[in-house]
This record gives C-alpha cells, sequence and structure tokens, in this order.
C-alpha cells in the first residue's frame, strides 16, 4: 500500500506545483487554498508511504515524479523549451525512480 501512497502523492506534488503558478505568490485566495490542501494531502501521503519505504527512496520517488511530469506538463501545456537534451534528462529521472522501486531493496 505504500507505493498506492507514494504514487498518490507524487501526482498531488504536480498539482500543487501547479497550483502555486496559479495562486500568484499566495495572493489569489482559491487557488491557494487548493494549493494549500494539496501540499498537506501529498506530505501526509508521502508520510503514510514513509512507514513501509525508506526515507530516502521515497522522497527520491516522490520529488521525481514531481519533476518529470511537471517538465513534461509544462513542455506540452506551458510553452517551456523541450529539447532532445532536456527530454533525454526527464527520461533519466523517470529511469531513477523505476531503478529505486526495482532494486531498491537489493544491496549490491
Amino acid at each position: 500500500m505504500g507505493w498506492v501512497y507514494l504514487l498518490i502523492a507524487g501526482v498531488l506534488e504536480c498539482l500543487w506545483a501547479i497550483g502555486l503558478k496559479y495562486s500568484d505568490g499566495f495572493t489569489r485566495f482559491w487557488p491557494s487554498v487548493v494549493t494549500a490542501v494539496l501540499i498537506v494531502v501529498s506530505l501526509g501521503l508521502l508520510s503514510l508511504a514513509m512507514r513501509t519505504i525508506p526515507v530516502g527512496t521515497a522522497y527520491a520517488v516522490w520529488s521525481g515524479i514531481g519533476a518529470s511530469a511537471l517538465a513534461v506538463v509544462g513542455i506540452l501545456f506551458m510553452q517551456e523549451p523541450g529539447g532532445l537534451v532536456r527530454i533525454g534528462c526527464i527520461g533519466m529521472i523517470v529511469m531513477g525512480v523505476v531503478g529505486l522501486k526495482l532494486f531498491g531493496d537489493t544491496a549490491v
């Protein structure tokens, strides 16, 4: 169940980061409220995930989900640059997250 919590927390992290943009520095009331709620729920789910997933793995996966997904959203919907090198770097983040999931419990 920890991985489910972590996945949902990562998705919510993406949403609250987008909410930060629309809250305009917390000067717009409803976007600020929604963003604050998403932050609290995301961090709450992250903490639940950390009951069964090591803290380093959980945090790396959580932030990796947010970083890679938001970079893709930025490229697709916010006119951010999407060159080959940038897309390759996003791919490396995704590979790192997948690697932590697949091999996080093994010692080399």
